[in-house]
Order: structure tokens, then C-alpha cells, then sequence
């Protein structure tokens, strides 16, 4: 094996030390040197589906600047392996790390759909957008088999609840006929994510997610069955897919997207090291140059924290992005309306069935 031939199938290259654990795992070139001669394989590169069971499932957010009060997980770690997820650092919490950890150890949830049911039927929940998800796709490989996240929707369904739905996957087409009938009561809204039209992009960005012609199929079915669709170019990443601001929403408004939205990419936490090592590794002859543009959207470093400014940037580059997606919404999405979410039935359906008297 050669330790410079990056693995396939995978946003990161490595295994970042978890901050929490004092321990630190290393892949020696001793070791790696010593695989190859011996003809062994060093890493199998595989996804272990790991089982969990939290007592909770919904999850307040408190971040000011996210755009959700609520949101749910069934899965923790991503086998899509985008490089730039912000979700990453939080497979720490769960002592692995933010590299490799995050796409090839996937912690799953079976529990979570009686775990929703529990918290919609309490007495003290009042009906609030439930967001799947908002950390790690809902509709990742994993629930091919798993079917979580089918489920949830079957609870949200029955309790008459409001959900969205995030994702980059056109598996949440196999629930069509679910999002249909929440559709029905305006209870459903679907954010579908799409960085690039360039295949080759999305192929080492975001190695194992639907193609970028599923993606504007899955917003065009979405849309032609009557349930809102905002799309989401997040992130925008300076020098990768920045120069596609105008095409992405065109693209969007053509599939029938009632609105689009947008990141700047932040690099917090491990995500810094992650992305350097891969953009080094991946696109050599520019990885300087989109290194310093991302730090030129945040005062100098890859990482930002503030809240409603890290997810915006600021200064000339970023400046030069939000010019264009003000153009691009006047252009493409003039009129066109993402609408709110009904939480008046909620109350009526807690016991499961409608109240009469």
C-alpha cells in the first residue's frame, strides 16, 4: 500500500486525534511498509453499522443562526463523506474520530422511531418543525436496510406533526407516498443539497452521494407531486464551486425548487486539518489558493465561530458571493415562496387518533 494513493470511496484521507481522548491512534509508514511487503491489507476501508440507544431523540437547537428549533438524528456518522461537514466534530463526542471515524463508523438509532412517538404524544410538547436532520444525513446508505427513517415519518404522519427533511440522497424518493399524504395537511418540506453540476466535483467532494443529475430529478419528482422543495448550495466553497452560484439556481428554479439557500464553508475543529490534508492530496495544483480564499471570508483563519457571521464569511470574497446569490434569487426565484409548515393539528392527534369531542 501506498501511503500517498488516496483511499477511494472517501471524503478524508485520515483519522484526526479526538481532542477528548489523550491516547492517539498512528498508522506508521513502518507499519504500511510492512502490510505491503507482506501482502496484508493495512485498513479494509469498510463501514461498521454500529447500534446505539440514546434515551432521547429530539434535539433543541440552540444555535442562533441555524434556522431550526428542532431536529433529530437516526443515524450518527455519514457514509457519504463530504469533506467539508460540519457534522464531523461531533463523532468525537462519541470517541472516534472526525476523519475516517465519521464515514466508516455509522452509529444507527433503531429506537427512534418510539422515541419520537413518546415525545409527540407528551402532554408538554407543543408542535414545532421537527427537522430530519440536522446534523448527519437521514437518508444516507444505512437506511436502505434500516428504514428509520421511513418509520419516523409513518410517527410524524400519525400525530399530524410538521417534519423537514434534509438531504442529498434520491432515496427519499421511496417515501413518496408518505411525503404525499403529509403533504396533504402541509406537513412536510424537503431541503435537497446540491454543491456542483460538475460530476468529477461532486465525485471528490461528497464520494458517495447521488449524482448530481438524481439530485435535480429527485427536487423535479418532489416538486411535480405539489411538496415544497428549497434547495440548498451549501456550501460554497471559494475556488471549487463558487463560480457556479448563477447555473446551481437556474438549475434549481428549472426543476421547480421553490427557494434556495446558501453557506459559506467554515472550517471549525478537526475540519481544518481534514480538508487540508485532502484538498492537498486531491486538487494540488489549487489548494493554496482556495486554503487562502476560505480564510479570506473569515478574518484570516479556516475557522469561524461567531454566530451569524460563520456561515456567512466576510470580506471581499465572500462580499462577491452574496452579490451573486442576490442576483441569482432575483433572477431565478422573483416571486416564488417557501411556505410555512402547519402545526394546528398536532393537539387534536396525540392520543394517536382524532379527538371528536
Amino acid at each position: 500500500m501506498n501511503i500517498k494513493t488516496p483511499l477511494k470511496g472517501r471524503g478524508a484521507q485520515k483519522n484526526t486525534p479526538n481532542k477528548f481522548l489523550n491516547d492517539i491512534y498512528e498508522t506508521r509508514n513502518d507499519f504500511l511498509e510492512y502490510c505491503r511487503v507482506e501482502g496484508e491489507e493495512a485498513d479494509n476501508n469498510r463501514t461498521q453499522y454500529i447500534p446505539i440507544f440514546p434515551k432521547t431523540i429530539v434535539n433543541k437547537v440552540t444555535s442562533a443562526d441555524v434556522g431550526m428549533m428542532y431536529s433529530m438524528n437516526p443515524y450518527q456518522g455519514c457514509e457519504h463523506g463530504c469533506i467539508y461537514c460540519y457534522a464531523r466534530n461531533t463523532h468525537e463526542y462519541w470517541g472516534y474520530s472526525a476523519g475516517l471515524d465519521f464515514e466508516r463508523k455509522i452509529l444507527v438509532k433503531k429506537d427512534a422511531p418510539k422515541l419520537l412517538e413518546a415525545k409527540l404524544k407528551s402532554k408538554n410538547w407543543k408542535a414545532c418543525t421537527i427537522v430530519l436532520s440536522g446534523n448527519t444525513d437521514c437518508y444516507q446508505p444505512a437506511e436502505k436496510e434500516n428504514k428509520i427513517t421511513r418509520a419516523c415519518l409513518e410517527v410524524f404522519l400519525k400525530y399530524r406533526h410538521p417534519v423537514g427533511i434534509i438531504t442529498k440522497n434520491a432515496l427519499v424518493l421511496r417515501d413518496l407516498d408518505l411525503l404525499v399524504e403529509l403533504n396533504k395537511h402541509r406537513l412536510v418540506g424537503v431541503n435537497i443539497s446540491v454543491t456542483s453540476l460538475n460530476e468529477e466535483t461532486r465525485r471528490i467532494l461528497e464520494p458517495r452521494t447521488t449524482t448530481i443529475k438524481k439530485r435535480l430529478e429527485t427536487i423535479k419528482v418532489l416538486s411535480d407531486n405539489g411538496i415544497p422543495v428549497n434547495a440548498m448550495l451549501a456550501p460554497i466553497i471559494p475556488g471549487i464551486n463558487s463560480h457556479e452560484i448563477l447555473n446551481l439556481a437556474k438549475a434549481f428554479s428549472d426543476n421547480g425548487a421553490r427557494s434556495f439557500g446558501f453557506t459559506v464553508v467554515r472550517l471549525n475543529g478537526a475540519i481544518g486539518e481534514i480538508f487540508t490534508d485532502w484538498i492537498q492530496k486531491t486538487m494540488p495544483n489549487k489548494a493554496d489558493k482556495v486554503l487562502h480564499q476560505i480564510q479570506e471570508c473569515h478574518g484570516g483563519s479556516l475557522n469561524d465561530s461567531r454566530f451569524g457571521i460563520r456561515n456567512r464569511g466576510e470580506g471581499i470574497v465572500a462580499t462577491q458571493i452574496h452579490d451573486m446569490v442576490r442576483l441569482a434569487k432575483h433572477k431565478y426565484f422573483k416571486g416564488k415562496e417557501y411556505p410555512k409548515l402547519n402545526t394546528a393539528l398536532h393537539e387534536a392527534y396525540k392520543t394517536g387518533q382524532m379527538r371528536l369531542f
